[in-house]
């Protein structure tokens, strides 16, 4: 058998994370800065040849509807790049990767520039972890995520338009409502850039009921941020488990 290199590409960092020969277990690699599409490929060969393989997952992000915006077309690209230089390429759905990795540093105490030389190499280690999990690199019948159309995405989830402190209008998708404690908390994927919120990263307010209409209100406590997204987390695997019964 040989060893599957995964990557989660970014558009300044490119996360790298390598299985064991077994297809068991994920393990993260390295942290590439980017600095350009030849040079980076340049550095995955480097990788591919160093764990004697040319199999190479790439971590698709994907928004919550499941269609595919910009970054996943900018990893499509860099993935036929790979392809040409003769690297076999598939792909692993990453929704709220890095949400977790995150999650594991900041309960870990890293922080700041420290954590985002980590987090990559950590969301990699996640995604491919998955992929094996899955059943890892079978040779037959293996269908790769495809963007949905129009007609695919008639289900799709909701869209938030909030108002930022500079009085601009920005747009979340709604990912989940969550009860806890007595309250109620949404969890939002932006659509627009909104600073200080990573790529695939979701933002988590507390409903406050009014007489018009209902006010997100941002959350400053870590750990009741935490135990929501756990809350979360829960309900969204027991959902799983009811779809597979």
């Amino acid at each position: 058998m040989t060893r599957v290199l995964c990557l989660d590409v970014g558009e300044k960092r490119i996360g790298v994370a390598v299985s064991d020969l077994l297809g068991l277990t994920a393990q993260g690699v390295e942290t590439i800065f980017t600095q350009g599409a030849d040079r980076d490929v340049d550095r995955v060969l480097d990788l591919a040849r160093t764990y004697d393989t040319r199999k190479v997952l790439c971590g698709l992000p994907r928004n919550m509807d499941g269609s595919e915006g910009f970054q996943a077309r900018a990893v499509r690209s860099f993935a036929e790049k790979l392809e040409g230089a003769g690297l076999s390429v598939r792909f692993q759905d990453e929704r709220l990767t890095s949400v977790s990795a995150a999650r594991v540093l900041r309960e870990g105490g890293v922080r700041g520039d420290r954590r985002k030389k980590v987090l990559d190499k950590l969301a990699a280690t996640y995604i491919l972890q998955s992929f094996l999990d899955a059943g890892g690199w079978q040779e037959k019948n293996r269908k790769e995520p495809k963007q949905m159309d129009s007609k695919e995405r008639s289900g799709a989830n909701p869209i938030v338009e909030l108002i930022d402190e500079d009085g601009q209008t920005v747009r979340f998708e709604h990912v989940y409502t969550v009860p806890y404690e007595g309250d109620e908390y949404v969890l939002l994927s932006p659509l627009d850039e909104v600073e200080g919120v990573e790529e695939d990263e979701v933002v988590i307010l507390r409903i406050e009921p009014g007489e018009d209409e209902d006010a997100y209100v941002g959350i400053e406590d870590e750990e009741l941020l935490d135990a929501v997204f756990d809350r979360y987390m829960k309900m969204a695997e027991e959902e799983d488990e009811e779809e597979d019964e």
